[in-house]
Parts: structure tokens; sequence; C-alpha cells
């Protein structure tokens, strides 16, 4: 003969406490994080200028009775150091305005619940 198996009673646990909500969107801090950016964007600026004016040269060759012949040389990669610095000055340029948006426009909930 077979038994009847019977499952004991269960124990729910009650769930833990959730963790303490962590910072929301708005935080002082972004406004410290996009001053950061601003100051590496013109640093990265003034780099790029800096690197393509080394990357571009003129020479002159002198020639008896004509006007003297110019060619300009490029160094591939002064020019590329170059591009490179201004593609990231504009990164950091979208993450500035992002961080100053996210500074300005959220509030805190509190203050969100009591204009309602």
């Amino acid at each position: 003969m077979t038994e009847a198996v019977t499952e004991p009673d269960t124990v729910v646990a009650e769930p833990a406490e959730a963790p303490p909500a962590e910072p929301g969107l708005h935080q002082p801090k972004r406004w410290l994080i996009a001053a950061g950016e601003v100051v590496a964007v013109v640093l990265l600026v003034v780099l790029a200028i800096w690197c393509w004016n080394r990357g571009v040269v003129r020479l002159e060759y002198p020639v008896e009775g004509r006007d003297p012949l110019i060619s300009t040389r490029y160094h591939g990669n002064w020019l590329g150091t170059s591009i490179a610095a201004a593609t990231l000055a504009v990164v950091l340029v979208l993450d500035a305005v992002r961080q100053i948006m996210l500074a300005v426009r959220t509030r805190p909930q509190k203050a969100a619940d009591s204009d309602m």
C-alpha cells in the first residue's frame, strides 16, 4: 500500500526591508562634474589645435628667376591625435549638457509632491 505524503506547513518568511533608496537624479555634484568636463573640453580643444598645427608643414623651395615652389606635408600621427582630441571634446560637451540638464530640471521627490 502507498502512504499519502503530506507536505509540512510551509512558513512564508516576511520579506526583508528594502534598502534605502539611492539618491535620485537631482544631485548638486552634477554641477561640479559638468564644470570639470567644460575645463577638459577647453584643454582638449587647445590640444587639438596645437596638434593640427604640428601636423601640417609648409615647405618652400627657392627657384632662381621664378616664384618659390611651395609644398605641404601632412604628418598623420599629429593629425590623428588632433582629430581624436576634438572627438573626445565633442563627447564631453554632450555629457556636460546632459549633466547640467539633470542638475537643473529634476527636483527632489519631496518638492515634486508638494506642488500637487
